[in-house]
């Protein structure tokens, strides 16, 4: 064989109740496959595969325009070099589809047409609403903001949980729950409701099949199915699917593979044929090196996410890598955390609301305490928890943290006292709020301690 051709692929096909694949080498008039048998004296007719042509995508694009009945073969991408052998071995395994061998093999080389799809989706007419689907459910037109309206119109869910409620006779039922819009077979707008649950439903049947264990592990771990899973949701309409967990409300999100477009680039990382075909399998692939839009790089494994039908960067591996979600979060606008213009009676500058933005630490002085006496901090955001978290020292500089709402030196003992109830021995019987700084009681705050021992000791009640 060509040596100038060992790290090349081929495409080998299969028809239904078939199980002798054949080699691609291109398209008929009707749009069905064109093929050889795989033996070495048609290599010049074989559709080459490399890293640096676009000849599979290419032809799956034109297969999927011009065949009636697409679903009707069956690809699988192969080395080479190793035709001969994989051909036979492919053969045998057709003959025993269901075998969790033959399968696991099967699954790891084949490509499916509908990844390729090129179908573009238009944005929802706005007239379409029936806004009476949402006073339903105790919604107003008013509560739709814009940015939410938008992500419907887009045929996306709304990007946090709404309060609705539901009335069946007498029974008023409250939730949260994410909308969104849905085309009926009729051409009606229907108004989609995807309430929180307790936990995702894997047992029994979903969309129409069931879950391996390993899908279900998989699920609860990462939030995804970790490969592509052929469902039924409608009878005799099999498709395959990325499956992904609904991290708000817990239900189970399934999106068509040729509905999401792999992309050759990430981040600046430009993909290789092995890692776009690991994303469009349902696979997480660690990539290193990407830029956030700051210019900063940063490293994160990256999969397919159903629910949001886009890419999902996972920061589990580091600390420095848990750092650097915390900002894509904040620029991509997962985080909803809402950073205040004043703090406990504090305002923040803009350069103090920028640096929390981006996660920095900021010295906050001048706020106050349950008590109503001022007091000072470190704060930072806890993009995890969605709030802020207070520390009596630097976190970024310190080798140990302070507990989550610490003050920083000089106040701490005054905030222990006024807002936490805590007292030690020097402030145990003191009534009054401390000030900014203080740490022991007044000379007047130790007369009437005194003077309250004397009480107690003469046995007198109040």
């Amino acid at each position: 064989m060509n040596e100038n051709l060992k790290d090349q692929d081929v495409l080998l096909v299969t028809e239904k109740r078939d199980n002798n694949p054949q080699v691609v080498t291109g398209l008929n008039e009707d749009g069905t496959p064109k093929t050889v048998k795989p033996e070495r004296k048609n290599e010049p007719d074989f559709l080459k595969i490399d890293k640096h042509s676009d000849a599979l995508e290419n032809f799956m694009s034109n297969f999927l325009k011009q065949c009636k009945k697409p679903t009707h073969f069956h690809f699988f991408r192969v080395p080479m070099n190793a035709i001969d052998n994989i051909a036979n071995v492919l053969s045998d395994m057709l003959k025993d589809p269901e075998n969790p061998s033959n399968k696991k093999f099967m699954d790891e080389i084949r490509v499916l047409p509908e990844a390729f799809s090129k179908k573009s989706y238009q944005a929802i007419d706005k007239s379409r609403i029936d806004w009476s689907q949402f006073e339903k459910l105790g919604i107003s037109k008013e509560q739709i903001d814009k940015k939410t309206l938008d992500s419907m119109l887009n045929w996306q869910k709304t990007p946090t949980l709404i309060p609705i409620k539901t009335e069946i006779g007498d029974t008023v039922i409250r939730t949260d729950a994410r909308l969104s819009f849905r085309d009926t077979p009729d051409g009606n707008l229907n108004l989609m409701v995807h309430a929180v649950r307790k936990e995702p439903q894997l047992e029994g049947f979903v969309y129409g099949t069931r879950l391996t264990e390993d899908d279900k592990q998989n699920l609860r771990q990462t939030g995804h199915a970790g490969r592509l899973v052929e469902i039924e949701p409608v009878k005799d309409q099999k498709m395959m699917a990325f499956l992904s967990i609904d991290k708000l409300t817990n239900e189970l999100v399934a999106v068509r593979a040729d509905r999401i477009k792999i992309p050759n680039e990430i981040k600046g990382v430009t993909l290789d044929d092995q890692q776009k075909k690991d994303l469009s399998e349902g696979k997480a692939i660690y990539l290193e090196g990407m830029k956030s839009k700051n210019d900063k790089e940063f490293n994160a494994t990256v999969q397919i996410n159903a629910d949001r039908r886009s890419l999902e960067f996972r920061f589990d591996n580091s600390p420095k890598q848990g750092q650097e979600q915390s900002k894509q979060q904040s620029q991509s606008g997962e985080t909803q955390f809402r950073i205040p213009a004043k703090l406990l009676g504090a305002e923040l500058s803009e350069q103090q609301q920028e640096d929390l933005k981006e996660h920095k630490t900021i010295y906050v002085t001048g706020m106050t305490d349950k008590k109503g006496e001022p007091f000072n901090a470190y704060i930072k955001v806890n993009v995890e928890k969605e709030k802020l978290d207070f520390f009596r020292w630097n976190p970024d500089k310190a080798k140990k943290q302070g507990a989550e709402v610490n003050p920083d030196n000089t106040s701490k003992t005054q905030v222990a006292v006024n807002s936490e109830g805590k007292t030690n021995e020097a402030t145990k019987d003191i009534k009054e709020p401390l000030k900014q700084g203080q740490t022991a009681p007044t000379a007047k705050q130790e007369e009437k301690k005194e003077e309250k021992k004397v009480v107690k000791s003469k046995g007198i009640k109040f």
